[in-house]
């Protein structure tokens, strides 16, 4: 009989390379010339940008562990991942440290990798950050996942249950592709460009040209090289040149206009934010932005661009963190609620909404605004309605009284 495991088991994933820095299949040359791996990449201040504002975002969010209760959920603030999580998952780390450096990992790499380390019970007492270059994911012989890292004194073999592995998109379900390995040849023009413009400027703005002599040049490296040291380099351009013996300087360079230079550099910018899926204006690029439509783009960058990521996040450190009979009782969320309340005046406009109609109370719209609570003997929690702000729970007895005076009126008018 065919074992279904096997037919699963990845083939074709891409291992880390132990001697390289980069990925073995995927990182390397470029259509463009240009060798592109995690770290040349970020040498580009659109990958970088993308990664900072990702990374710091996701850093930022409030983490907490939750508990169910029979009215909803509560802060498990006594569970002793709560701590770990909100505030320092190691003694050398803050919790803000550490998922900026994990979510930095896993959009470079594709996967982002901390070692769990456990006492005796099995009880999680530390989390540090792994380095997805030195991972390997692999299969055993009775196909059980295992994680082989390289550390500076040799192998390590890791089990499943020691190791927090958050994948992103990849093709076998169990480690993710690196998006800069899959857009390689968008970075590696980046970075063309990048030099491109970098190489225009040192030679003072002019591409290149000749020198022509009507007679014959016995030397013709000296004259080379005697005019390239005082006008080549942006601090030589606009030098006025003195050319003798009749000679004349001819350019041949392309002007960067013609060469669509600017034009391909802007639409580079673009097409890595479009890998991360940033919105152009997150990175500086406010060409099609305006008032109106920027808070909608930072909205939509929350549910599409962030939420994604944001679960992928809960449900690891849920699948890896949380023991069996913890996940019946037991969850672990980011707090996004803070990025979605948009100006004051609309988020004043939907509290009282909310407000009139009972279903939010003054602590409740409070703990939103980040405020102290009002005591409950002075009617902090209380719901109210719209109207003569009737208490919630005296709504229907008034609604019923006035029912009742309808009937008996009604009654005493047909035994008239």
């Amino acid at each position: 009989m065919i074992n279904i495991v096997k037919l699963f088991r990845s083939r074709d994933k891409p291992k880390n390379s132990l001697l390289g820095n980069a990925y073995s299949f995927f990182f390397g040359g470029t259509s463009s010339g240009k060798f592109v791996n995690e770290r040349s990449a970020m040498q580009t201040a659109a990958v970088y940008a993308c990664v900072r504002i990702l990374s710091e975002t996701i850093a930022g969010l409030p983490l907490s562990v939750y508990e169910y209760t029979d009215v909803g959920k509560e802060k498990a603030m006594n569970h002793s991942l709560y701590y770990l999580l909100h505030n320092e998952p190691n003694p050398e780390m803050t919790s803000f440290v550490f998922r900026e450096t994990l979510m930095s990992h896993l959009l470079l790499w594709g996967n982002a990798y901390a070692q769990i380390v456990r006492d005796g019970n099995g009880k999680v007492l530390y989390l540090y950050p792994l380095l997805p270059d030195r991972m390997i994911v692999d299969r055993d012989a009775n196909d059980r996942l295992y994680y082989q890292y390289q550390t500076d004194t040799g192998l390590i073999i890791l089990s499943p249950e020691e190791v927090l592995h958050i994948p992103g998109l990849g093709f076998d379900g169990v480690i993710g592709y690196s998006p800069i390995a899959m857009a390689k040849n968008a970075v590696g023009m980046a970075i063309a460009t990048e030099e491109y413009g970098a190489s225009f400027f040192a030679n003072g703005a002019n591409p290149g040209g000749v020198l022509e002599h009507p007679g014959v040049v016995k030397d013709p490296k000296r004259v080379r090289e005697s005019w390239n040291a005082v006008y080549q380099g942006s601090k030589n351009a606009h030098r006025v040149a003195v050319l003798e013996e009749g000679m004349k300087f001819q350019s041949i360079g392309i002007p960067p206009e013609q060469a669509q230079f600017l034009e391909t550099r802007k639409f580079q910018i673009n097409e890595i934010a479009r890998i991360f899926r940033i919105p152009p204006h997150m990175i500086g690029d406010l060409e099609k932005s305006s008032f109106s439509n920027i808070e909608q783009q930072s909205l939509e960058f929350v549910k599409y661009t962030l939420d994604p990521w944001v679960v992928r996040w809960e449900m690891a450190m849920q699948k890896a963190l949380l023991s069996t009979s913890e996940k019946k009782k037991y969850f672990i969320k980011f707090n996004v609620d803070g990025l979605l309340r948009g100006d004051y005046a609309s988020r004043m406009q939907g509290y009282a909404t909310g407000r009139q109609n009972g279903w939010l109370s003054s602590n409740d719209i409070r703990e939103l605004e980040n405020m102290n609570r009002i005591p409950q003997e002075e009617g902090g929690d209380l719901y109210l309605i719209n109207g003569a702000m009737t208490k919630l729970k005296d709504a229907g007895v008034f609604a019923n009284s006035k029912k009742n005076t309808i009937d008996h009126e009604n009654k005493e008018s047909e035994g008239m």
